[in-house]
């Protein structure tokens, strides 16, 4: 909103001309949401004690969590409030893409936050059913798949999905878009949230993921980029990167009150709309197979949680000492600083492998 006024500017001074490149818009989105979240995280916080919205900690967990009961949680809408500020002032709110991502932001929000209403509010420790919460992740994801499905058939937008290493391998999806994009979606989602069990450890890892997808969707936006590094050109899907920009600053800024020890938590209204934002971005850049590299910590989280399930009712037997995987380190004596340090480094590895094949193609 603010951008597009000041680079009307530039029709009387050319020094406002930097307000139409991306790459300005997305420097100041970084810094706008860092400092709405470390302005605004003490007050949030102060208010989540008064009203006395706590983390419950499951019993059955590692004993050294127990200490955390009662730990403001929810802070997840000091990350949602400081994105969506930052957007509005230095996003281009014509961009389809924008509006896109934007509800999918609020809208995974709406989900989580309801979620934690449940379990805090209402002191009903499982939060939303199983039924409800996954059940309102396909309608969501299903929405979001359909509106870009028929955004396909006349203005830019694809079905086609593209694999790193294979140049020639994109098969035309169809309507089967729209079940892929609810997997890719729901799924990314659900995974953060698994994610989510250690202080610093989700913000932490969306953030290296979002810095990632940062390039990604500005390579595909960007015409000759995209030409040059063979991928998948998607005309006006850069703007997206002054969203993933106002992602990571906010992110920076929620992980200042987040470190070890939390003075809050984010809780599912932060975890499930992050998850699902990642999950989104992907799908517009037409990275969502890159996905599964990107968000290599996800995926071990996941996978860690299917496969114990699997394993103990098929056999009885457990595979890890607990799930999802950050568990099972802690019991195996690693503290948790450590653990979520290591879990980073493995992020960040994760992150630059999936960036290096941008030219692997």
């Amino acid at each position: 909103m603010i951008a597009d006024l000041l680079y009307k500017l530039s029709e009387h001074w050319g020094l406002f001309n930097v307000f139409k490149y991306i790459t300005f818009r997305a420097a100041l989105a970084v810094i706008t949401s860092l400092i709405i979240s470390l302005a605004l995280g003490s007050l949030l916080i102060r208010r989540l004690q008064q009203f006395q919205i706590g983390q419950h900690i499951r019993e059955e967990g590692p004993k050294s969590h127990q200490s955390k009961a009662g730990t403001p949680t929810m802070g997840g809408i000091l990350i949602i409030i400081s994105i969506v500020i930052s957007v509005l002032l230095w996003g281009d709110w014509s961009n389809k893409f924008l509006w896109i991502v934007t509800i999918s932001l609020i809208g995974f929000a709406l989900i989580g936050g309801l979620d934690d209403y449940i379990k805090i509010v209402k002191k009903r420790n499982k939060g939303l059913s199983a039924k409800m919460k996954f059940g309102s992740q396909i309608i969501l994801s299903g929405a979001i798949g359909t509106v870009l499905y028929l955004i396909s058939q006349n203005d830019g937008f694809n079905t086609v999905l593209h694999f790193p290493f294979f140049k020639t391998l994109t098969p035309e999806l169809g309507l089967l878009f729209i079940p892929f994009v609810i997997i890719v979606i729901a799924g990314s989602s659900n995974a953060v949230n698994l994610t989510d069990g250690l202080d610093g450890l989700a913000v932490g890892s969306v953030m290296i993921a979002a810095a990632a997808y940062a390039v990604f969707a500005y390579a595909a936006g960007n015409a000759v980029v995209s030409d040059y590094l063979n991928i998948a050109f998607v005309k006006g899907v850069g703007e997206i990167t002054v969203f993933m920009s106002a992602l990571l600053g906010a992110c920076i800024g929620f992980l200042w009150f987040n470190c070890h020890p939390a003075q809050v938590f984010m809780g599912d209204v932060g975890s499930l709309s992050l998850g699902g934002v990642i999950g989104t971005i992907a799908v517009l850049c037409k990275q969502e197979i890159l996905l599964v590299i990107v968000g290599g910590i996800f995926v071990m989280e996941a996978l860690s949680v299917i496969i114990q399930v699997f394993s103990y009712k098929t056999t009885g037997k457990r595979v890890f000492k607990m799930a999802p995987l950050h568990h099972h380190f802690e019991l195996s004596g690693w503290s948790e600083s450590k653990v979520v340090v290591r879990f980073w480094i493995l992020a960040i590895l994760f992150a630059l492998v999936s960036l290096t094949t941008l030219k692997l193609r």
